[in-house]
């Protein structure tokens, strides 16, 4: 049986059915918000850690969600906002830009016991890494995940214009980098 978001969300609202709804919110999502937090903070550990927290949030703050977007881009948008803090505070627990972080992250990533990718797809986040945290969260969402412009519009809170446009700009800062790496 397909669960409408409609109903799992009134079984997440109410008191009675919270925690089996619970449970099927995060089987439904935890795979598509892990590699979304994923392709942020690119550890596999500190995903974990963050997947949990946008979760716990979730739990916390459902019965205040008023459906004015839908239920999987209230929830990107938290794991979005979540990884963005994460990303922060450890770049200043560092006392370093995000710009270096970016960096750092990809060099760990090479070292990774998780990560699967070849040399193309290293490059690849290399280039990424060097993008402007925007233009790398609209990157990663429309090329990794394919997630649809309006999509995106409503998880990061942005016309579909400006999403278009930063698309664009990322894909060509993109296909210069490798170009000339």
């Amino acid at each position: 049986m397909k669960i409408t978001e409609e109903y799992l969300l009134k079984d997440l609202q109410s008191d009675d059915n919270i925690n089996i709804a619970f449970s099927k919110l995060v089987s439904i999502y935890k795979e598509r918000l892990y590699w979304h937090i994923r392709n942020m903070v690119k550890n596999h550990e500190d995903t974990d850690d963050i997947l949990q927290n946008v979760f716990i949030k979730v739990y916390k703050n459902i019965k205040k969600f008023k459906g004015d977007s839908k239920l999987y881009s209230w929830l990107y948008r938290i794991a979005t906002n979540e990884s963005i803090t994460f990303l922060n505070q450890k770049a200043k627990k560092y006392k370093i830009s995000n710009e270096e972080l970016s960096m750092r992250l990809i060099q760990n990533l090479e070292a990774d016991v998780y990560y699967e990718g070849d040399e193309i797809q290293l490059k690849l986040q290399k280039a990424i890494a060097t993008l402007p945290q925007k233009q790398q969260q609209v990157f990663n969402m429309k090329y990794f995940q394919e997630l649809k412009y309006k999509e995106i519009s409503e998880i990061l809170e942005t016309s579909e214009g400006a999403l278009k446009a930063s698309y664009h700009l990322a894909s060509k800062k993109i296909e210069e980098f490798l170009k000339s790496n």
